[in-house]
């Protein structure tokens, strides 16, 4: 048992959470992981009431731990979507892409532990004001929408530590117990991780979206979407040089989304389609070899620990 604040809000065994990953955190993903002792968060940005009920039926057959979800913002029926889940007991909510204080009431109102994303100090800050229990801090690392200011992990978690007195937990670049402990090193209470639980055995993505992962090295992926202040960092293919070609040339932010178009997370995701689609990935694709069972994570990350910190120890001298 690891025990930080967030362990101690969340009322889970280890500071570790799962990014609410759209077309990837479903009820199974999801209940694996807060089974293994850490926080399943279930993205549920690209479902709709039905849908949502019948995953939320699924994960509280499969899983008593706590979990979570995670919904984004810029989606107009943000109200109705969260609080379905908060009328089925969802007690955790995790808030992205938007303006946070639109929502915060409601969530207060519930009783939920509530989290925002964010990935810069100035949203921190803001989060803090209203109330938040948490926040996770993104670096640039990150796969999928990333921040507009470019702020690498590294540099971001310490800044947000200093900057507010709520748990900090740190996304973006992670995937073994060196970057756990370093996430811990610079102040963060917990970390979150989105592409290795991708890799997963439980994950339902489709087998060509995993070996898109296993077979990345660490220049594969690439960012697209900065002509629309839209950031998405994702592992290379024909569609990214399609669009990143597009946004040299000076195409419109119109001809670029035609470019895009319509489905292409689902395409990559659960159709398999990993030259068109397009594949949200961090670049810690580049350390992912193996596909893993979330246990087999969990298991690799906490044996890792005392080692890493064993060598610091040879290092200072202690």
């Amino acid at each position: 048992m690891i025990e930080t604040r967030v362990t101690e809000i969340l009322g889970i065994k280890y500071p570790i959470i799962k990014g609410g990953m759209v077309w990837v955190s479903n009820a199974a993903l999801t209940a694996a992981v807060s089974n293994a002792g850490g926080l399943g968060v279930m993205g549920i940005g690209a479902m709709d009431i039905k849908i949502l009920n019948a995953e939320l039926d699924k994960l509280q057959t499969l899983t008593d731990k706590p979990f979570g979800i995670s919904f984004p913002m810029i989606r107009p029926d943000y109200e109705s979507m969260i609080g379905t889940a908060l009328d089925r007991g969802v007690k955790v909510v995790v808030t992205s892409a938007g303006n946070p204080a639109k929502i915060y009431k409601m969530l207060e109102s519930a009783g939920a532990i509530a989290i925002h994303l964010i990935a810069n100090v100035r949203m921190a800050q803001k989060v803090r004001d209203l109330g938040y229990h948490m926040v996770v801090a993104e670096g640039f690392e990150a796969g999928g929408h990333d921040g507009k200011d470019e702020i690498t992990t590294f540099a971001l978690i310490p800044q947000v530590v200093d900057a507010v007195d709520i748990p900090v937990i740190a996304a973006g670049g992670i995937a073994d117990a060196r970057g756990m402990v370093a996430a811990f090193a610079l102040g963060a209470e917990g970390i979150q991780m989105g592409t290795r639980f991708a890799a997963t055995k439980e994950s339902p993505v489709h087998e060509n979206f995993k070996q898109a992962i296993i077979n990345a090295g660490d220049t594969d992926t690439t960012v697209t979407g900065r002509k629309l202040d839209d950031p998405v960092r994702v592992i290379k293919n024909k569609l990214s040089q399609e669009i990143l070609d597009a946004e040299a040339s000076g195409a419109s932010p119109e001809e670029i989304l035609a470019i895009i178009g319509p489905g292409r997370t689902q395409m990559a995701s659960l159709d398999g389609d990993v030259k068109d689609g397009s594949v949200m990935s961090g670049q810690i694709a580049g350390m992912i070899k193996e596909i893993k069972s979330v246990q087999e994570v969990f298991d690799d990350l906490l044996s890792g620990v005392d080692p890493v910190i064993d060598r610091i120890r040879k290092l200072s001298g202690i």
